[in-house]
């Protein structure tokens, strides 16, 4: 008999690992748990947490990505990681750096490393496009704090490909979106009246189901390839305001006031301006060919009436 079948079957099964288990790391791990026969762990900083996510068939893991001595105990513990847990939003000592990706990093390569390592990134890595289309071979032009980070996240996950052979994978995220999920839909801006840019200032804005993206994090744990960038992004080509103007129509809601850029600069939060300040349009041709992912919400036009 060979070692595979001498092994207890605890063993034998895949360990995925997600890091950073909110709205979408717990809809991956059910997309996870009924496709495959694997045990699902997930890292959270919360011990309240711990009886929601047991429930869902996850075995917690009590512990803080800024904890670097915590985070030892994470290495050998799985032959996949999902890594979904965003940079510190703080000022850290250098602004341009994501800590916690370092630190998972590091402690994974302390014991007999993952196979796959897919890291959660952002379409933000790309700056303002000006409209344009916008592939992974596209360079990356971060304009803000966060991206930057991102960025910083992105080649420190790369470095471990390159130096050990983990197979890694950023998805590039835009927008997500569901009903189900909290501040998931445009509904409660739109009642707060808030203005959109006018027609010529206006900004493309890409978007993602949360269920579409939770089937590609668990697809690229298994059919991504080696240190790749993947745009997760849906089909919808759509800019800003008519994405609002779609969303109030559908709801019953006066549509939101357009306002020239100057005005918006005045009335809208630093975080809700940056939004405005970025526009293009992805290719998601990789995510389709490279991951087999058929979107189950091809636009948000699907996904919002849904």
């Amino acid at each position: 008999m060979g070692l595979m079948g001498a092994l207890p079957a605890r063993f034998r099964r895949e360990r995925v690992l997600i890091v950073g288990c909110g709205d979408v790391g717990q809809r991956a791990a059910a997309v996870l748990g009924a496709g495959r026969r694997l045990t699902l762990r997930a890292l959270t900083s919360s011990p309240d947490r711990r009886a929601e996510l047991r429930a869902r068939g996850i075995t917690p893991l009590l512990g803080n990505l800024d904890d670097a001595r915590g985070l030892a105990r994470l290495a050998g513990l799985a032959t996949r990681v999902l890594h979904l847990a965003p940079p510190p939003s703080g000022e850290p000592v250098d602004w341009r750096l994501d800590p916690r990706t370092r630190g998972l990093v590091r402690a994974l390569m302390l014991r007999s490393l993952p196979s796959t390592l897919v890291y959660g990134s952002t379409s933000g890595v790309y700056g303002d496009q000006q409209g344009r289309w916008v592939s992974e071979a596209t360079p990356v032009a971060p304009l803000t704090p966060r991206a930057w980070r991102r960025v910083d996240a992105e080649a420190t996950v790369h470095w471990l490909g390159r130096a050990s052979g983990v197979r890694t994978t950023a998805l590039r995220i835009p927008g997500i979106y569901a009903v189900d999920r909290d501040g998931g839909t445009p509904r409660a801006r739109l009642m707060r009246g808030t203005p959109v840019l006018q027609t010529e200032d206006d900004v493309f804005t890409n978007h993602i189901h949360a269920d579409d993206l939770a089937r590609a994090c668990a697809l690229a744990l298994w059919r991504a390839r080696p240190q790749r960038n993947v745009n997760v992004s849906d089909d919808t080509e759509m800019k800003m305001g008519d994405y609002f103007d779609f969303a109030a129509d559908l709801y019953g809601l006066p549509r939101p006031p357009r306002v020239p850029r100057a005005e918006a600069s005045e009335r809208l939060q630093p975080m809700a301006l940056s939004f405005m300040s970025e526009s293009r349009r992805l290719h998601n041709q990789r995510m389709k060919h490279e991951l087999g992912l058929r979107l189950r919400y091809p636009t948000v036009r699907e996904g919002l009436e849904a």
